[in-house]
């Protein structure tokens, strides 16, 4: 599908595996040029490479999304290096997860920082480059948790701000062109999730549960986001699409 991504430039936080590079591929593929920006600074070079050998145009850069000084050094550098900015896929996270009773005030700080005031930091740096251009797109990658998972409070409740932040940034930005959605993956066959030691039972239970009998690939994930941020979702704002094989 031709999305007309040419030559535009793209920010992906948490770009350096999962679905992170998955997006960062098919951005890529539509001829948008890439930054791959993640706290795994060799990690989104390994990736950045990856990219270009595959024909396209990437960059990387070793970012923290919680200070706002690294998110800053990403758009200017970003800016720089490609000539603009006109897209930004907030997708950095990670799960630390713990039943209430026993979870950290360090764990809760942690997943809430990187994943909402992540998604805040960077967003507010970029908005001024969007206005410029009358033209901007935004997705916030948020998570089939935010219906609230046990254990998992903190991830839940960020998710969840991640959507309320979308749709408020959607009302403020919309009359400069700029367009802010919402990603809300289900289970998703990453690196990351493989690596758990109930790999097997979770693919199980998926396919048992899904309407669509199977678990969810980067992939499906990274075309929904190459989508939203095409101009042929110019007219839509502010929704959150979810992407769980009908799973709820």
């Amino acid at each position: 599908m031709q999305l007309g991504l040419l030559g535009k430039v793209a920010v992906v936080t948490g770009g350096a595996n999962g679905i992170g590079l998955a997006i960062c591929e098919a951005l890529c593929a539509e001829g948008a040029h890439v930054m791959v920006a993640d706290i795994d600074g060799n990690g989104a070079l390994r990736s950045a490479e990856v990219l270009r050998a595959a024909g396209g145009t990437a960059g990387s850069l070793l970012v923290d999304v919680t200070d706002a000084s690294s998110v800053d050094a990403l758009v200017s550098e970003t800016v720089g290096r490609f000539g603009g900015l006109h897209i930004l896929v907030n997708n950095a996270g990670f799960t630390r997860d713990m039943r209430i009773t026993k979870m950290a005030e360090s764990d809760w700080d942690a997943v809430i920082d990187v994943v909402l005031k992540g998604a805040f930091l960077c967003t507010r740096a970029a908005i001024p480059h969007f206005e410029r251009n009358q033209f901007g797109r935004i997705i916030n990658i948020s998570s089939r948790a935010h219906l609230g998972n046990p254990g998992q409070a903190n991830y839940s409740a960020a998710k969840a701000g991640v959507i309320g932040f979308t749709r408020a940034m959607a009302l403020e930005n919309g009359r400069n062109n700029i367009t802010v959605n919402a990603v809300a993956p289900g289970i998703i066959d990453t690196e990351a999730v493989q690596r758990l030691p109930h790999y097997e039972k979770i693919k199980s239970a998926a396919q048992k549960s899904t309407p669509i009998a199977r678990i969810g690939a980067p992939a499906d994930v990274a075309s929904v986001v190459a989508f939203l941020a095409s101009g042929q979702a110019s007219y839509v704002t502010g929704e959150v699409i979810h992407v769980t094989g009908g799973r709820y």
